[in-house]
């Protein structure tokens, strides 16, 4: 019997710079995500954010500074967002 396997959901948001960071936060609250990649506005990924079920508070930290870092040098990014199904 073959098993199925499924493929994660993606969603795709276009944001300016100064509302980057407010995304990635909300994003991350909802839950139930596998990783985040933010592009920039010629496609280019710039950074890729793994994330696990066990990811909280502190060792969110780094990653969401360098976030903030971003957010201050790009005017306009897309965030895909991979969840879990």
């Amino acid at each position: 019997m073959a098993t199925k396997i499924k493929k994660p959901k993606t969603e795709t948001f276009k944001v300016s710079g100064e509302d980057l960071l407010k995304k990635v936060k909300q994003i991350i609250h909802e839950g139930n995500i596998r990783q985040i990649s933010i592009e920039d506005k010629t496609g280019k990924t710039i950074l890729i954010l793994p994330l696990t079920i066990g990811v909280v508070g502190t060792v969110l930290a780094p990653p969401l500074a360098a976030i903030g870092a971003l957010a201050a040098l790009l005017t306009e990014c897309t965030i895909k967002v991979e969840r879990k199904i």
